[in-house]
């Protein structure tokens, strides 16, 4: 049997994937393939080096838990307005990230990894996915993350290359290509309990970018299920931190630790219709109940396919079910 682990995008929330890796290697559960996009890539690419085992591990949640916003997205006034003006194509510069990659990859190319690893980006002219397998690991890394508009497009074999969740397929397809038949997707997934949308283009367009990938998930994950041995890890909820906000980091890898223990020991791993924990939705509290500013974050529980009481699941699908309470589920 050949064992993949799938780790998909989320920007800063890539962290909570640290925190799933931990429990899988606690289980004795390891890769014989690694397949990255965007912040999973920086993930997938560093394990892929370093291994799975626990100072590996505890290596890579200190890279995380150091990293700044500016470390990954650096804001330049002078940038942005060449960039509004058309002299620059993206908001930030991707020197920084770049340099963050370089210091921490044991191997030049993808092909000298100690465990193969496989990175998605797209091609920004076609929409069409692009495994990159081959070559310079960090201009890899760095297509695989290039959040489109934010982070400069990468020019690799003739295409410009970009953030590889907005392609027209997603990793877990590519897994299954190279023969995987044991899949572990760790979806960092997404900030369901924002208090209020954000305002920024920033993070208005990373926010976006999260939400895409994760449908795009959603939907693949419904498509596969029945095809291989497919366990989806479920995403952290409820979560209000931005995916631009880096300074939360040991506390998703925390929490992202605990409930994968959590889910591994109920037996998650062997349920079926694993798209369900999947379900796009937010959190809104009843009128007259706190929400997120407050301090009181209202939770689904470790169930997402489970709405509390007042909140609303919004199916990736587009279809909206009003919850009326413990027992309303989504078709």
């Amino acid at each position: 049997m050949t064992t993949a682990f799938v780790l998909g995008g989320g920007a800063g929330l890539g962290a909570v994937e640290v925190g799933m890796l931990y429990a899988l290697t606690e289980r004795g559960i390891r890769p014989d393939l690694l397949i990255g996009t965007s912040a999973g890539a920086l993930n997938a690419a560093y394990v892929a080096g370093r291994g799975t085992g626990l100072p590996a591990l505890d290596e890579l949640a200190a890279i995380w838990r150091n990293l700044r916003r500016q470390d990954v997205f650096p804001l330049d006034p002078v940038r942005q307005l060449l960039a509004v003006t058309g002299l620059r194509s993206s908001l930030c510069s991707d020197r920084n990230l770049r340099q963050l990659i370089e210091s921490h990859l044991p191997y030049r190319d993808l092909e000298d990894a100690s465990i193969p690893v496989h990175l998605v980006a797209t091609d920004l002219l076609t929409g069409r996915e692009v495994l990159l397998s081959t070559g310079e690991a960090v201009s890899a890394v760095l297509a695989s993350a290039a959040v489109p508009g934010v982070l400069p497009a990468l020019q690799r074999e003739g295409l410009s290359l970009v953030d590889g969740g907005i392609a027209d397929d997603a990793a877990l397809s590519q897994a299954v290509a190279l023969g995987a038949d044991d899949v572990w997707v760790l979806p960092a997934g997404y900030a369901c309990a924002l208090p209020r949308p954000p305002t920024t283009a920033l993070a208005t367009a990373v926010q976006a970018l999260t939400l895409l990938t994760h449908q795009r998930l959603l939907l693949e994950v419904a498509d596969f299920s029945e095809r291989v041995e497919l366990h989806v890890l479920p995403p952290l909820c409820p979560v209000s931190v931005s995916p631009i906000d880096f300074s939360h980091a040991g506390e998703l890898i925390e929490r992202a630790h605990r409930a994968t223990q959590a889910w591994i020991a109920a037996g998650g791993d062997r349920r079926p219709h694993p798209e369900r924990i999947l379900s796009l939705h937010n959190h809104r509290p009843r009128l007259g109940e706190p929400d997120a500013s407050s301090g009181r974050i209202p939770g689904r529980g470790s169930d997402p396919t489970r709405p509390e009481d007042g909140y609303t699941t919004v199916a990736a699908w587009g279809r909206v079910w009003p919850s009326q309470g413990r027992g309303t589920r989504s078709p």
